[in-house]
């Protein structure tokens, strides 16, 4: 066997669950005859930190991104990141970094090696994102919409690969009706499970508001999500009291509560950082349940052969009329829609094309 591909994948920390996931499986599922994957974080906290050290492949902590306060000092702290690359003599490196940081491509530039970076965000907010970019060797958009929207004067560097999910992990679960806290459920509750890490612009106040206006006993809401924060902690005053309210915080292991659900409703608003591709949606589509999600970038995407199963963002009203639609379904429609969704994630959204479209990337970078 040849000398294998060295790629370095940087991220921050392994605590932001979609980018987290999206390397994990990129280096778990490479062909490894051909790629030698390491990866470089800034610290080894959280689950799926421990999740990657069962990998076996080598993990840098290393501050691969500056703060570029003081301007005198900068290009001394982007020789040290320079000098990190070319000490281990990677032949690519694929950022996940979700900010718009120019020493880490800048680092790549001068250490002479490929640099590529996965833009997951519709967000633009500085200057400083034309310059990364610039820089960058190659730009992988998560959607048809970013190119358009933010690389319109670049667009023969851009290659769209949508986020995937491992359909072999996350398959149709059968229906349970406890949790593992031990929440108990009727077998005539109707249970919504949202999963996301609380923010104000994921909306779970709109979900919760339509739930409660609808005035049905047997709703039930499970928020899977980290709420350690000032709007999980609004969340927790407004609405943690209810009965049929649970939040359950933050999981690595997700199925449990997709096991649940009978249906799965992610209400972002469309606002601020929106979403690029979620990950979430698609687990649950992938666990074969039915998905609801607010008519924005990325869930549209995600939803695009469901139309009907898209809300107007922000409107508490249509999206009552969506739950009741589902609600009041045959069993029978909605084990077909279920399945339908199932069948989409498999042939569209599925892992292993994913990881095939990168490893054709990085061997056309690399003119091999």
């Amino acid at each position: 066997m040849g000398k294998r591909i060295k790629i370095l994948f940087t991220i921050p920390n392994f605590d932001t669950a979609g980018s987290g996931k999206s390397v994990y499986d990129m280096v778990s599922g490479l062909d490894k005859t051909v790629f030698n994957p390491e990866v470089c974080c800034f610290h080894d906290k959280g689950e799926l930190f421990e999740e990657m050290e069962k990998l076996n492949v080598k993990i840098h902590v290393f501050k691969f991104a500056r703060p570029y306060r003081p301007f005198f000092s900068l290009p001394f702290r982007i020789l040290k990141i320079a000098r990190f690359f070319k000490q281990h003599q990677f032949d690519l490196i694929h950022s996940w970094h979700w900010s718009s940081d120019i020493t880490e491509p800048l680092a790549a530039k001068i250490a002479g090696i490929p640099y590529v970076y996965t833009k997951k965000a519709m967000g633009w907010g500085n200057k400083a994102w034309r310059w990364k970019s610039r820089l960058s060797t190659k730009i992988v958009s998560v959607n048809e919409e970013i190119p358009e929207s933010f690389f319109h004067n670049m667009l023969d560097k851009v290659k769209i690969i949508p986020l995937c999910v491992d359909v072999r992990r996350f398959s149709p679960l059968h229906k349970s009706y406890s949790t593992p806290q031990g929440i108990k459920f009727d077998k005539n509750d109707f249970v919504i499970v949202s999963v996301a890490n609380l923010a104000p612009v994921k909306g779970i106040e709109i979900l919760i508001e339509a739930v409660l206006k609808l005035e049905d006993e047997n709703i039930k809401v499970l928020i899977v999500g980290d709420d350690n924060n000032d709007y999980g902690e609004k969340l927790h005053r407004d609405y943690g009291g209810l009965e049929n309210i649970y939040f359950l915080g933050k999981h690595l292991d997700v199925r449990p509560f997709l096991a649940l659900a009978d249906i799965f409703i992610i209400p972002t608003k469309d606002e601020g950082r929106r979403e690029g591709l979620p990950i979430a949606p698609m687990e649950a589509m992938a666990c074969q349940r039915i998905v609801l999600g607010s008519s924005i970038t990325g869930i549209r995407e995600v939803l695009k052969e469901f139309p009907d199963c898209l809300f107007e963002p922000g409107n508490i009203k249509d999206l009552m009329g969506k739950i009741n639609e589902i609600k009041n379904m045959p069993i029978s429609t909605r084990v077909i829609l279920a399945n339908a969704m199932r069948h989409y994630v498999e042939n569209n959204l599925n892992i292993d094309v994913f990881i095939k479209e990168h490893e054709v990337l990085y061997k056309k970078l690399l003119k091999l």
